[in-house]
């Protein structure tokens, strides 16, 4: 009851200091002004807004031992209309982090060639457009259902082994056992239009031979997705994540932070996410045996798999000095190579690095399970060129198809006439 009565404090908290600032509110660990960062020292933009803390105090650090003035900066906005913002009143970043489609549509004007640099050679993740590398990818994530083994134990009394879960009739019977143990309803699925419209979504894309030419054939009408047996495999087991929601009876009105709370201590058995997810359970009660397995389906290429690569990418801005364009290098071979900031990456921002000489434990139990995943090759690689309001628009059909309000032809409607008029990012 405290644990529950301090997280809605804190949501209160959350909400009016959201209502007191702007989408652009950023923050400076040497005094930055979102407004107006300064044109000296190193400017950073952070668009990851559960490591902005973790960057701030990093900043700060980093300032006081290297001499230089470093600013740590965040928008609410999406990446590619903040950017631009920035670059329309010609205050760049001298490094800033943006999604993978975002070094693909802005890097080729503004990004610096960093194919030189020591740790190109030592990942396998970075973007390189038209043979120069362009992006240094920040972290791997990766998303498939996450688990609770011990709330799964209690309620079946057998250990809980994820290989054993591949396919959509493996997960039905497993979740029988669990509702017929005591816990009627033990999933969670988020209400959040990334997570529907992005997350889950997407991978009906990611798990074509052709991404991009089943896009097409959506648009011209040749592919119809209500037929698909990728994207029916996968509703039959969000129908089951559906079916068995905790919230089920206003699945609208779950809170995510509620909704993690619940599966750490053991509350709930699944939930659909990422890695990410781990900065709003560490600080729960949480159980010991946590951790991710692939979505169950009858896709049998790829239910063995969870969905992920590299996500969020530095790049260096070529209109700052190049004072700045050496201090924002020199900021990545310190993530890299230097122990301070591999301990930064792995420990204070818990995230999984993207490169081979970084061999720090990854502490928390998801990030473990992302490693262990990517480490065996087994991740399918995400679609990064998705329009910005791909997530917003199909995010909305599908939350209507999780309130009951539309059928699964509806969604595949809907997520049709998207299409009709999108078009697919640079890459």
């Amino acid at each position: 009851m405290k644990r529950t009565l301090a997280l809605l404090l804190a949501l209160v908290m959350v909400f009016a200091l959201a209502a007191c600032g702007s989408k652009d509110n950023a923050s400076g660990s040497a005094g930055g002004d979102a407004a107006a960062p300064s044109g000296d020292g190193l400017t950073i933009f952070n668009s990851k807004m559960e490591i902005q803390s973790q960057m701030e105090e990093m900043a700060a650090r980093y300032s006081e031992e290297k001499g230089i003035p470093v600013e740590v900066y965040y928008s609410s906005d999406t990446v590619a209309a903040h950017m631009s913002t920035r670059y329309a009143s010609n205050e760049p970043y001298a490094l800033a982090m943006v999604d993978a489609k975002d070094i693909y549509s802005l890097g080729p004007e503004h990004a610096v060639d960093l194919s030189g640099e020591q740790w190109v050679g030592d990942t396998t993740q970075a973007i390189s457009v038209d043979g120069k590398v362009l992006g240094f990818p920040v972290c791997v994530e990766a998303r498939g259902i996450l688990y609770n083994g011990d709330a799964i134990k209690e309620a079946t009394g057998k250990d809980f082994d994820p290989s054993t879960i591949k396919t959509t009739a493996d997960f039905k019977a497993l979740l029988e056992d669990i509702a017929a143990g005591g816990m009627e309803l033990p999933v969670g699925v988020q209400k959040e239009d990334w997570s529907l419209g992005a997350h889950f979504l997407q991978q009906v894309y990611e798990m074509q031979q052709d991404p991009d030419a089943f896009i097409a054939g959506i648009k011209d009408g040749s592919i119809k997705l209500a037929d698909d047996p990728v994207f029916n495999a996968l509703m039959d087991t969000f129908d089951l994540l559906k079916e068995y929601n905790y919230a089920k009876d206003a699945p609208i009105s779950a809170e995510r932070e509620v909704m993690e709370m619940m599966l750490a201590e053991g509350d709930l058995c699944f939930k659909f996410g990422g890695n990410w997810d781990w900065s709003d359970m560490v600080d729960t009660d949480y159980t010991e045996n946590l951790g991710m397995m692939p979505v169950p389906s009858d896709l049998s290429d790829y239910n063995t798999m969870l969905v992920g690569g590299g996500s969020k990418y530095f790049f260096v801005d070529n209109s700052v000095s190049e004072e700045q364009q050496q201090m924002a290098k020199d900021f990545l071979n310190w993530l890299v190579y230097d122990e301070e900031g591999q301990d930064f990456l792995v420990n204070e921002c818990a995230l999984v690095p993207a490169f081979s000489n970084i061999t720090l434990p990854v502490s928390d139990p998801l990030g473990a399970s992302v490693k262990s995943f990517a480490d065996a090759g087994n991740l399918i690689a995400d679609y990064r060129y998705a329009p910005d309001d791909h997530y917003a628009k199909n995010g909305a059909s599908f939350q209507k198809y999780l309130a009951g309000q539309i059928d699964r032809a509806g969604l595949a409607d809907e997520i049709t006439a998207y299409w009709a008029t999108a078009e697919v990012g640079a890459h």
